[in-house]
């Protein structure tokens, strides 16, 4: 079975494609969706549209597969697991809390690792357990 190969590999490439989904919506670069949709709102109106509904589908999936695997405590549990770790690199002074740029790019990261692990925590839960979803099982 495919699926029992998951592991840092395959982690690594959800994560890369939520940080992707994130930073396309917004960065603080201003090189993003937001950045150029309010930048001459009445130009290439149709192309930002099917950008933004592109999108929109990206972050339906990442929402609603987070959701679906974690539930909503699992979600708050791993948004304050990361939240933590930002917290003690505050603590420990290993980043500077006064560059919008420096939070921005943390909550940035925050919001891409609870996405990623949301979106695979199936194959993690049946690692650990040998559980297998309801969705995973083959006809």
């Amino acid at each position: 079975m495919a699926s029992s190969s998951f592991g840092w590999g395959g982690f690594a490439l959800r994560f890369v494609f939520a940080l992707l989904l994130v930073l396309l919506t917004y960065n603080p670069e201003g090189w993003s969706f937001l950045h150029w949709v309010s930048r001459d709102v009445s130009q290439m109106i149709a192309l930002k549209a099917l950008a933004g509904v592109l999108l929109a589908v990206g972050w339906t999936i990442y929402i609603r597969a987070t959701l679906r695997s974690l539930g909503p405590v699992g979600m708050i549990l791993a948004l304050a697991l990361f939240g933590c770790m930002v917290w003690v690199l505050i603590d420990f002074k290993l980043v500077d809390t006064q560059s919008l740029r420096v939070v921005s790019y943390l909550v940035i990261f925050v919001i891409s690792a609870v996405m990623a692990v949301g979106i695979s925590w199936s194959h993690v839960r049946r690692r650990l357990s040998g559980q297998v979803d309801a969705d995973d099982v083959d006809e």
